[in-house]
């Protein structure tokens, strides 16, 4: 039987909404609706992964488990692989971890539960998913990342090849191919088999995630295999925003989430 744990990592230090984490929609938390929501749809072990005593503390007064993480870490990835080696020394106990962000309290949690199959069905060492983009404008934003792979028609899984924030594939035809069919937004949701995270950790930073600043190079450019799942619903609730970023999506998220 695999054995599955749910990570979410969470600190206070966000640059654009301090302390966002905790702030109130309509009688609790954002972190405790996160926890709740994954508790709701994911089986196994939810964590609380963060650096702050404060949250920590929080934590304990919605029965939440959580473990303290180390300080100054550079991404979600090594805060959830700190918190496993906290919790798993040996490497015994957890055979898939996922990634869910501690501020998507709009996110479905069930997105991910395709992409814990597709690890156990296939070895893969890193599963993600992503979206059709719905504007060439879109595509040509940098700050939107795509995912370079190879979906005939019909099909929905397949092995991402290249991250990028660049507008890619080159479509040498478009009036064949149709932008929609060929180019894929990432959504930044992970599902890692437990001995690769430990390995994507340790590895240096890789070249080309240097250039682009995109973690997911590091594995593609050691040989470590990632594919990605395609979903059309992303959101619990269709007029709030995925996560919380801004005071702006704060007010939006307090009118539709109850």
């Amino acid at each position: 039987m695999t054995r599955v744990i749910t990570f979410i990592p969470v600190h206070m230090n966000s640059a654009r909404l301090p302390g966002k984490t905790l702030l109130d929609i309509n009688g609790k938390s954002i972190l405790q609706r996160v926890y709740e929501n994954v508790r709701w749809a994911i089986d196994g072990e939810v964590v609380i992964a963060s650096p702050d005593e404060e949250i920590i503390d929080v934590c304990r007064t919605f029965g939440g488990r959580a473990v303290l993480t180390a300080q100054g870490l550079p991404s979600g990835t090594d805060a959830i692989a700190d918190a496993l080696r906290n919790i798993d020394a040996d490497g015994k106990d957890y055979d898939i971890a996922v990634d869910f962000q501690g501020d998507g309290v709009n996110v479905d949690p069930r997105v991910n539960l395709p992409l814990i199959e597709m690890v156990r069905r296939t070895g893969c060492d890193m599963a993600t998913c992503c979206m059709t983009f719905k504007s060439e404008r879109d595509v040509l934003d940098p700050n939107m990342v795509k995912i370079v792979m190879g979906l005939r028609p019909g099909e929905t899984e397949a092995r991402a090849l290249y991250f990028t924030r660049a507008a890619a594939p080159y479509i040498r035809d478009p009036e064949r191919s149709g932008l929609n069919k060929d180019y894929y937004h990432h959504i930044g949701i992970y599902v890692f088999r437990t001995d690769a995270l430990r390995r994507v950790v340790s590895l240096p930073e890789g070249v080309l995630e240097a250039r682009e600043k995109l973690e997911q190079l590091r594995m593609l450019e050691n040989g470590m295999t990632i594919r990605a799942k395609l979903i059309d619903r992303l959101k619990l609730v269709d007029e709030a925003p995925a996560d919380i970023n801004t005071p702006e999506e704060y007010e939006v998220a307090k009118r539709w989430i109850f």
